[in-house]
């Protein structure tokens, strides 16, 4: 089973329709013993990163975050979520959950697209997804699948977590972490074939690993 997040400032309702579509046991939950219980975590967010912040440590959720990555809990950041995931978002000014070093970034508007327009801002869209190295989420996804994106801010992690890119105005990190510690800036459950493809590839890990303990 994989456990969604609830800390108010998701979209849990999206990413379980998704889940419940290709049959993939989940529950949207707060509970401690029941994300303990989980074979892996989805960690989803919409809306402003201080106020995801607000929800999640009002809740008692960052330590418990934390403590499952420490125990080597699969987890899969998405929009906000991934971004949270770094050290610091220069949205609100908030210092963020730190447990993939980085900071996240406003978009530049004066940036420009392929055809020389201003880009828009937010970031609204489907986009492709290019892989910079090999990553159980993108097993079976070609390489030229596109996501849906809606954001404003971007993950700027060090080079050694970045795991794929995304231009829009400049190439900027969409997916980063590590084996088993994922976060995407895009949302799969909106993403269709490939992201669904993406969920799929998750839970696979997530089962794999829980049966390697």
């Amino acid at each position: 089973m994989l456990a969604i997040l609830d800390y108010k400032a998701g979209n849990q309702t999206s990413v379980r329709r998704a889940l419940n579509h290709i049959g993939i046991p989940n529950a949207i939950t707060a509970d401690p013993a029941e994300i303990a219980a989980s074979e892996g975590i989805i960690f989803p967010g919409v809306g402003a990163a201080g106020q995801a912040m607000d929800e999640l440590t009002a809740a008692g959720l960052d330590v418990v975050l934390k403590q499952q990555v420490e125990a080597g809990k699969p987890l899969l950041g998405i929009c906000v979520g991934c971004q949270i995931m770094l050290d610091y978002s220069q949205e609100n000014d908030t210092r963020t959950l730190g447990i993939i070093p980085g900071e996240c970034h406003l978009f530049n508007p004066a940036l420009e697209d392929e055809s020389g327009a201003p880009i828009r801002v937010p970031h609204m869209g489907w986009n492709r997804v290019t892989p910079r190295k090999t990553c159980e989420l993108f097993k079976g996804i070609s390489d030229d699948s596109e996501f849906y994106f809606v954001h404003s801010y971007f993950p700027n992690p060090p080079e050694e977590y970045t795991i794929a890119t995304t231009l829009y105005g400049k190439e900027f990190c969409s997916v980063h972490g590590g084996p088993g510690l994922w976060a995407v800036q895009f949302h799969p459950e909106k993403s269709g074939r490939p992201g669904l493809k993406l969920l799929q590839n998750f839970y696979a890990y997530c089962k794999e690993a829980a049966n390697a303990q």
